[in-house]
Order: C-alpha cells, then structure tokens, then sequence
C-alpha cells in the first residue's frame, strides 16, 4: 500500500485527513496542523498469583486505552476547528458530526509512506492562542479530540 523503500523517517512531513467531508470551509482546506500528539496505546493488566508459584506473577491483558489526539496548528482566518467543537457540544443533535481520519507520515518527495487511522473522533477540548504584545511568536491554536481507537498502516 505505501512505499518501503527507507525504514527511518524525519517526522516533520505529515497531514492529518478528517471525514466525511474533511475540515473545510467553502471548499478551501482549513486543517493544516504543524503539532500532532497522542499516537499511543497502553494496555492495562491484571495480575494473577497463582498458588504454589512464588518466583513471579502472571500479568494478563485487559483493555487497552488510546490518549487524546492533540492537533496544534497557527492561528488562521478560519474558525473551523472552533466550529466543529461548537456545533459537537452547543449545536443541535443533527450537527453533532463524530468524523473518521487519519495522520499520514510523508517522505522528503511528499510521498506517502505510512498512517495511522482513527474513527468515531469528536472535539474535547478547543484553545485559542495566546497574545503577548512583547514576544513576535506565532499565534497556535489546539484542538484535542477524542476518538474510538487507532489503526497503523505501513
């Protein structure tokens, strides 16, 4: 499905896809993100002491978790991360939209090498950027979803 041809890869190209209908906002694409964090599992484990075996403990699996995905991005002339997050939790149930995407990781020529999916994900937590008349630093604005799981292609 994607190119193998380098098994290490710089993690500075990337893009995140959402669905249905992406992030946009009158057919221009608003979700460029510069930060993604929360690619992670951790699966929890029960611990069994078997009678008669002292030397160690079993440790057998239970659920696993997925963390929060967390998209940073600069601030842009858009409000559709604010949108999405507004219409989820303020909006009637008609606009409560959960979306499908993913996190492509992209060679140097833009080529995709690898993602990891997500599905069911709906907006958590929205912040805004944060204005310091003394600093010239770019203005980023977050958003963290929630999803039901994440799938690895590569």
């Amino acid at each position: 499905m994607f190119a193998n041809e380098n098994p290490y890869y710089t993690n500075l190209r990337f893009r995140v896809d959402f669905l249905p209908f992406g992030l946009e906002m009158d057919g221009i694409w608003v979700a460029g993100f510069s930060e993604v964090s929360g690619l992670a599992v951790e699966t929890e484990l029960e611990e069994y002491q078997e009678g008669g075996v002292n030397h160690f403990v079993h440790k057998l699996p239970k659920r696993s978790k997925f963390p929060n995905l967390v998209f940073k991005r600069g601030f842009v002339r858009s409000n559709e991360l604010w949108r999405w997050y507004e219409e989820f939790h303020f909006g009637p149930p008609e606009k409560r939209k959960r979306k499908q995407g993913a996190i492509i990781l992209m060679d140097a020529n833009g080529n995709d090498v690898g993602a990891w999916a997500f599905e069911g994900a709906y907006p958590v937590k929205w912040v805004g950027p944060e204005f310091r008349a003394t600093h010239g630093e770019v203005a980023v604005e977050t958003l963290e979803i929630v999803h039901h799981g994440l799938k690895s292609y590569f």
